[in-house]
Parts: structure tokens; C-alpha cells; sequence
């Protein structure tokens, strides 16, 4: 059995850590590659510690703005969805003239979501000379990762059209 030859005056510890710059080294020293004793360079305790800390603040911080990324897209697509809805259903109350109640509501399925909906007709106060303008406004709910959002949408009726 052939054995490496030890190298220097600290043997086996000057293979494990240089003396001369506190660096942690390869256990063949320089000889393992053929070249003879020499510098072998790696990183310091401090350097690895150093390395590790960063990834520790750097990881979770990339994560949650992974998780902010995801539910922002994930809010954007359901808003589009609520704003369709509201859209549809504003539609409909025009259409079928039942706006003159004060309050409706209900939940619609569009997909595979459920989206829960009020409508409200209130007078418009932007204009003192006018009284027969309602403000029908319809609000439809949804959640997206357990956390309730909401799309408003109105739009103005003239009442006075619903009597003829």
C-alpha cells in the first residue's frame, strides 16, 4: 500500500487549511494535480457564512415576490371576469326595466366561479335641476386566494322613461 508523501511541516492540517491564509484547501494540497506544493485557493468560514446569510435574505424575499406576482395575476384574470358580470348584469336591469327597486341581488356562475352581486339604484345628486336621473350602480364580489375583491360599475337612467 503506497501512501501520498506528506508535504510541509504541519502534515496533514496543511492540506485541510493553509496556514499562511486561513483558507480552507483540497486534502491533496497542490500535489494532486501534478503541479507540487503551492497556494490552493478556496473560500474562508467567513466568506461560506457570508454566502449563506445572503441566500437566508435573499430567498425569502424572492419567494414573496413570486407570491405578490401570482396573485396579481390571479386578481387581474378575476377582476376581467367580475367586470363582465357587472357589465351583464347592468345590461339586463336596462333591458328588462326592473331598476326601480332600491336594491337586488344574487350570485351568478360564469365558469367555474361563482360571483355573488348586488345592484343599486340611488338618485343622481350631481345635477340639483334634475330628478328623474338614477345612478343604477352594480357590485360584484369574488375572492382570489382567500382574500374578497370587488368591481363597481354604474351607469346613469333616465326614469322618467320607465312610467311611459
Amino acid at each position: 500500500m503506497k501512501f501520498a508523501p506528506r508535504t510541509g511541516s504541519l502534515g496533514y492540517l496543511a492540506r485541510i487549511v493553509d496556514a499562511r491564509s486561513g483558507r480552507l484547501a483540497s486534502r491533496g494540497g497542490g500535489q494532486a494535480t501534478g503541479r507540487g506544493p503551492g497556494p490552493t485557493t478556496a473560500f474562508t468560514l467567513a466568506e461560506v457564512l457570508a454566502a449563506l446569510l445572503f441566500m437566508a435574505i435573499v430567498i425569502p424575499a424572492a419567494v414573496e415576490g413570486l407570491h405578490i406576482a401570482s396573485l396579481a395575476g390571479t386578481v387581474a384574470a378575476r377582476k376581467g371576469e367580475a367586470a363582465r358580470v357587472a357589465q351583464r348584469m347592468l345590461t339586463e336591469s336596462l333591458v328588462t326595466t326592473n331598476w326601480n327597486q332600491s336594491s337586488q341581488g344574487g350570485t351568478v356562475t360564469e365558469g367555474q366561479r361563482q360571483f355573488r352581486w348586488t345592484m343599486r339604484s340611488a338618485p343622481w345628486t350631481q345635477d340639483p335641476n334634475q330628478n328623474v336621473i338614477l345612478q343604477l350602480s352594480a357590485e360584484v364580489f369574488f375572492t382570489a386566494q382567500n382574500r374578497e375583491y370587488s368591481v363597481r360599475m354604474s351607469t346613469l337612467v333616465d326614469s322618467s322613461q320607465q312610467q311611459q
